[in-house]
């Protein structure tokens, strides 16, 4: 990605939490300068969840890493179960950066690794979000018919 005048390279890898990564995890948290631990708003055990994740990763890195708490979709608006103001809290008793994401509806999502990639050794005089990069999506209930016509479509039922 380029932030500012600089091109900055982020490989990902991605284990979704799951068991049969687990012996995976410690060499990639290892060799690793940040840490995205994500959860789901809609399932307050995947936000209690995050407590042993970031326990994890410092316990492999210490204080030598870049944690970043997510909360993801947040298109799920009727079924919330942590607030916004839960995930600030936490990630501020823990002493992480925090920011929402809607990976479905594409909400936040550049904000997020422009957050990241500000944050990296180096990278101290950018700017962590610049404002024309910030997008608002308004996310309110639609009538059902509506919703599923334009999932069948493709397109977004924001």
């Amino acid at each position: 990605m380029y932030l500012e005048d600089r091109t900055v390279r982020l490989q990902l890898w991605d284990t979704a939490g799951q068991e049969r990564f687990r012996s995976l995890i410690p060499s990639y948290i290892r060799d690793s300068s940040v840490a995205v631990i994500v959860y789901d708003v809609a399932s307050r055990q995947s936000f209690l969840n995050t407590s042993k994740w970031i326990e994890e990763v410092r316990t492999e890195r210490g204080s030598d890493v870049i944690i970043v708490l997510v909360g993801n979709k947040t298109d799920l608006v009727d079924k919330r179960q942590v607030s916004i103001e839960e995930g600030e809290a936490k990630a501020r008793d823990l002493n992480v950066m925090f920011i929402e994401t809607s990976a479905k509806a594409g909400f936040n999502i550049k904000p997020l690794f422009r957050k990241i990639a500000a944050a990296l050794p180096g990278m101290e005089t950018l700017s962590s979000a610049k404002q024309e990069d910030m997008v608002d999506v308004n996310l309110k209930s639609s009538n059902t018919n509506a919703s599923q016509s334009q999932q069948q479509s493709g397109g977004c039922a924001c």
